[in-house]
């Protein structure tokens, strides 16, 4: 393989996009990449003139170590330390997949600093009893709402809650994501980065569920609980997107009176987040928590654990939110 230095960057972007798509990343995903590998190659093609060359027209021949660090230094001076992580973390994968395609003999991204990035820490509910007020609430259907639907609301927090699923994974459910013989359910779940995992489930849970399906069925017929169905969906029978989901668990938080004990910018993510933290409090490991949130390792340095089927369904019954659900759910 030979390097390509008369490549133009412009082109490149788009291959590198295009390769990146296979792997079906959410359009978020990719309109990030777009946004950091095209903001930094503007400054570089920029370079201090007022009339920039268009990235058409930009080699990638230019883009050596120094041009990189005068870039990024560009780019990180208006912008948090998280923004420009991600964004070296982004033109460190565009170059592997240039020296894997022999445009470029090499990766220049090691010459160029990044900031250190503190572990987010995590945003579960505030108040001990909060999560059963929560579910305790939205099992009531209120006559204020148009059209209550407290199955299908309470299923959304039982799998936020007691499952710590994301809300693409959510979204990506479908009716048969939720199998197993009794006492052994499970939830299969499509994770982040197209890593799938399986999250077991207590009784409670799949008695939540299952009442909410037999509720779809009367709303909308046995069709709509097919197998290969989304398992959310609207009250017209849709699927289920980004934005009803987030509207739903607001206002779940508004029926409960429990807004101001959700920390800001982790509304649906608070549930996920308070899984975990009762997970931790409840005994579970590092490893088991690792597993079922569908974290890849425990740190960028160490390799994955892997925990037993036994012992992650051990660490869900040890959840004590499944108890709040028992004397929710119907019986079967």
């Amino acid at each position: 393989m030979h390097d390509k230095p008369d490549e133009t960057v412009g082109a490149l972007i788009e291959e590198f996009l295009t390769a990146r798509a296979t792997g079906k990343p959410s359009p978020h995903t990719l309109a990030a990449y777009r946004r950091d590998l095209t903001t930094v190659a503007e400054l570089v093609a920029a370079d201090g003139d007022t009339t920039p060359l268009p990235l058409d027209r930009l080699t990638v021949g230019v883009l050596s170590p120094r041009v990189m660090r005068a870039a990024f230094a560009r780019f990180a001076a208006p912008r948090a330390a998280a923004s420009v992580h991600r964004a070296w973390s982004t033109w460190n994968s565009f170059f592997t997949f240039l020296v894997a395609e022999g445009v470029v003999p090499g990766n220049p991204m090691p010459a160029v600093g990044r900031p250190r990035t503190p572990l987010p820490r995590p945003k579960p509910l505030r108040g001990e009893d909060t999560p059963e007020e929560l579910l305790a609430a939205v099992a009531r259907a209120e006559g204020r709402q148009r059209d209550p639907w407290p199955e299908r609301d309470l299923a959304v927090l039982a799998l936020a809650l007691c499952a710590g699923l994301r809300l693409s994974e959510l979204l990506a459910l479908r009716v048969s994501s939720v199998a197993g013989r009794d006492g052994e359910r499970r939830v299969d779940v499509a994770g982040k980065g197209g890593r799938p995992r399986t999250v077991p489930i207590e009784d409670a849970v799949d008695r939540v569920l299952a009442g909410y399906l037999d509720s779809r069925r009367h709303r909308f017929g046995s069709r709509s609980v097919r197998p290969d169905a989304p398992f959310l969906v609207d009250r017209q029978g849709e699927a289920l997107r980004r934005g009803g989901l987030q509207y739903l668990v607001e206002s779940c938080y508004r029926r409960a009176g429990i807004g101001d004990r959700v920390p800001q910018g982790a509304r649906l993510h608070a549930l996920r987040h308070t899984f975990a933290t009762r997970l931790a409090e409840d005994g579970a490991s590092a490893a088991e928590i690792m597993r079922l949130l569908g974290h890849a390792s425990l740190a960028s340095s160490q390799t994955y654990i892997e925990v037993t089927a036994g012992q992650q369904r051990a660490a869900v019954a040890a959840n004590r939110t499944n108890r709040a659900l028992s004397g929710l759910a119907p019986p079967r």
